[in-house]
């Protein structure tokens, strides 16, 4: 049986765009997670001396368990050291330098058996955007970044009007296509949206019962929750879904599912049994998924998805999962 891998995700976004300030936030909200975080310069990112436990060379142990790690002339290298350390760690963290390709690095992050790619994020400067991308120098590298993203964080929009946030969301959409968008200030990303871990699956037992507007949302043991609008709280941005459905699932439609998710789906993981694999987590972030194979869950099979409030397309994902059980 396979050993759990550890998820890996990469943080991309040209210089300036708020990188380092989303990393900030990450650590403070680790909430018991040890995470580790590889950058490439200690002193971009300024950690609050609180949560500095100790540093020695080219390592920073934090007060929370997590540690931030320079990655020097060799991410390979870095990498390794992480994935060996004797404690070990629920997560890994990459921050590409603002002009390097984070595809490029997710990349190297899915060749070793102990990592699993989570998602790329990419931030955008919302105030320099249109700027920088008729910028011949610049446009291609930006380009890149953003089809390599399952996340697009549209940063700094209190710098800007809403005509010129309006012209910034088209570009986007242009380059990235479907790829979902998240707009905030100060690169205050909730958890729900920086990694699965910020999905929990529902108890054993089957689901509570929660508001569902949507008849989809009660069919079979499935629960969507739909929270009441308070903005400032992250938590009532999202809805979610989940179900524990007891059937067999094809692996192969599973499969497909993942190429072509349900648009407004920002996450979805789960535990399902199926014809090939026999018990296999589902993951899905933006636009990459994977099913692999993994131990039988205590508490059986389970779904859950998130979306932004009003766009999770209930009726349109109970429906996918439906069509992919034998």
């Amino acid at each position: 049986m396979t050993s759990p891998r550890v998820p890996l995700t990469v943080i991309g976004g040209f210089l300036g765009a708020g990188k380092t300030t989303l990393l900030n936030h990450w650590l403070r909200q680790a909430q018991g997670r040890r995470i580790a975080v590889l950058v490439n310069d200690f002193g971009a990112i300024n950690i609050d001396a609180e949560l500095i436990a100790s540093a020695a060379g080219d390592t920073i142990a934090l007060t929370n368990g997590c540690v931030c790690c320079q990655i020097g002339d060799d991410l390979s290298a870095a990498l390794i050291g992480v994935l060996k350390a004797p404690v070990p760690f629920d997560a890994v963290v990459i921050e590409a330098s603002g002009v390097s390709d984070p595809w490029r690095i997710a990349q190297m992050g899915m060749a070793d058996p102990g990592l699993s790619l989570d998602s790329v994020i990419v931030l955008v400067d919302a105030s320099v955007a249109r700027e920088q991308a008729r910028d011949p120098l610049l446009a291609d590298a930006l380009e890149r970044h953003l089809k390599a993203a399952d996340l697009v964080v549209l940063n700094k929009t209190d710098l800007v009007d809403e005509p010129v946030l309006v012209q910034v969301r088209k570009w986007i959409a242009a380059v990235a296509g479907p790829t979902p968008q998240f707009e905030t200030v100060q690169a205050d990303v909730p958890q729900q949206l920086l990694g699965g871990h910020g999905l929990q699956l529902p108890p054993p037992g089957g689901c509570a019962r929660g508001d569902a507007p949507h008849d989809a949302g009660r069919r079979a043991g499935y629960d969507h929750q739909h929270p009441h609008d308070h903005p400032h709280d992250h938590g009532e941005m999202f809805e979610t879904w989940s179900c524990r459905p007891d059937a067999l699932f094809s692996a192969e439609r599973l499969r497909a599912l993942l190429r072509s998710m349900p648009a407004g789906v920002l996450r979805l993981k789960g535990l399902l049994r199926t014809d090939t694999l026999d018990w296999a987590e589902i993951q899905f972030a933006g636009r990459h998924g994977s099913l692999r194979r993994t131990r039988a869950p205590v508490g059986g099979a389970a779904v859950v998805a998130i979306g932004l409030r009003t766009r999770l397309p209930v009726a349109a994902l109970s429906d996918a999962l439906d069509a992919c059980q034998l």
